[in-house]
């Protein structure tokens, strides 16, 4: 730091002392004063920015500059941030001296430092001039003031002293601006890096919300694969799975409207509520009535939540089903070597206040059946040739005598689900069970 002190002294000096060499007695006495004097300001507001000032206590100091050292009456200073010119730093002035400036339209045309003449410019009438602050020809502020004075009374007698330093002024103001967008920047940096950093701790804590793959690792009668990618860190899909009891398991997938962090906050709470309702002696039919309820509640009607939720008993081989909505399950009947669609049941979950017409789909098992589930972020991927890609693909490798490991690997093999793929639009969630009777 100490060296780009050195560095800006010496290019300041280079800049604003070349030609006093030329002058001599009293008029180079007073240039040097003169000198003397902006040196010092600079220097003042070099000092400010290289301390790392917060930008409020920035344009305060600038304010005292303008005021107490060069004696300004009138300035107001718009800047863009955002996309939009915003008023920064203003005193002196009253609403009616600005309020019918319009920066986008009345500052369209002015490059250069400009002096202003209330007949032809009736709207900066309380103004002298207006000066443009550019950083890589871009306009990033403008400077409306009065006339003011400045260091020397000897200095080009006649001559407004406005008029001679407002140069220095634009420049003295450019390092300001540009020190306010660059502590802006840093700031929205900071910013983005903790939003990353909660984002990624946000997709930690969804991960531990998904079940252990070897809940059923030990369990001869059963084999579970899964697979979960979210769109973005985070995702508003579900899958879990668990045993009700010995005898007895349960499994859903799920997926809410929408995308991103506030359809992931809302799926978490489904997920603990679903976790809480569910005991072995509550029918599904009425947990997803329960369910509906707290899901309408706590989205206000603006998103709802597609389900798929079994219960599968190991003793009887019968799984009973409520399809709210969800992108039908595959259900291959290793036997016959059939496929049928598990569509029994009602209307997304939040859709509507009370679930009237609700159904529990039934089916008993007497051999072996794999199970393929999906969101609709896996059956909606389509190319050109065809359309309906993603779901043909699901459904040439749920018909076949595959495991269910080996099935979901090849689904996502076909359609390419990686990472990398910019065609993937959605949370991609994939859940398959194979029931060995």
């Amino acid at each position: 730091m100490v060296y780009l002190d050195y560095i800006f002294y010496v290019w300041v000096n280079h800049n604003l002392f070349k030609g006093i060499g030329s002058m001599k007695g009293g008029k180079a006495l007073s240039k040097l004063r003169s000198f003397n004097f902006k040196l010092k300001m600079l220097l003042e507001v070099t000092n400010n920015i290289i301390t790392n000032m917060p930008v409020e206590q920035l344009i305060e100091r600038f304010q005292d500059m303008l005021a107490r050292d060069l004696k300004i009456n009138k300035v107001l200073i718009y800047i863009i941030q955002d996309g939009e010119w915003k008023i920064i730093l203003k005193f002196g002035v009253t609403p009616e001296d600005y309020i019918h400036i319009v920066p986008e339209r009345d500052f369209a045309d002015i490059k250069d430092i400009t002096v202003i003449y209330s007949e032809t410019a009736p709207k900066f009438k309380a103004f002298d001039f207006v000066i443009p602050l550019f950083n890589d020809d871009r306009p990033i502020a403008y400077m409306l003031m009065d006339d003011f004075e400045v260091v020397s009374e000897d200095e080009d007698r006649g001559v407004s002293p406005s008029i001679r330093n407002l140069q220095f002024f634009q420049t003295l103001t450019n390092f300001i601006i540009v020190s306010i967008q660059n502590h802006r920047l840093v700031e929205d940096n900071m910013k983005q890096a903790r939003l990353k950093k909660e984002m990624e701790m946000a997709a930690q804590m969804q991960t531990m919300l998904v079940p252990r793959s070897d809940i059923f690792a030990n369990d001869n009668r059963i084999s579970i694969e899964s697979f979960y990618m979210p769109h973005y860190e985070v995702g508003g899909d579900y899958y879990d799975f668990d045993y009700l009891s010995p005898d007895e398991m349960f499994f859903c997938i799920a997926d809410v409207s929408g995308k991103g962090m506030s359809a992931a906050i809302l799926m978490s709470n489904f997920q603990a509520s679903l976790k809480a309702l569910f005991v072995p002696a509550m029918e599904l039919k009425t947990l997803v009535k329960r369910l509906n309820s707290i899901v309408v509640k706590n989205s206000n009607g603006e998103r709802f939540i597609t389900m798929f939720i079994g219960r599968y008993n190991f003793v009887t081989h019968t799984l009973r089903y409520v399809n709210a909505g969800h992108n039908s399950p595959l259900l291959y009947n290793r036997k016959t070597k059939q496929v049928s669609y598990l569509n029994t049941g009602c209307v997304g979950i939040g859709m509507i206040d009370d679930i009237d017409n609700l159904e529990e789909g039934y089916i008993h098992f007497e051999n072996d059946y794999k199970l393929l589930c999906f969101t609709d972020g896996v059956v909606e991927l389509a190319n050109d040739n065809d359309p309906d890609f993603g779901q043909n693909v699901v459904c040439r490798c749920a018909e076949s005598d595959d495991n269910i490991q080996y099935t979901i690997a090849n689904v996502i093999k076909s359609l390419d689900i990686q990472r990398s793929n910019t065609n993937l639009f959605d949370d991609i969630t994939l859940l398959g069970i194979d029931f060995i009777c």
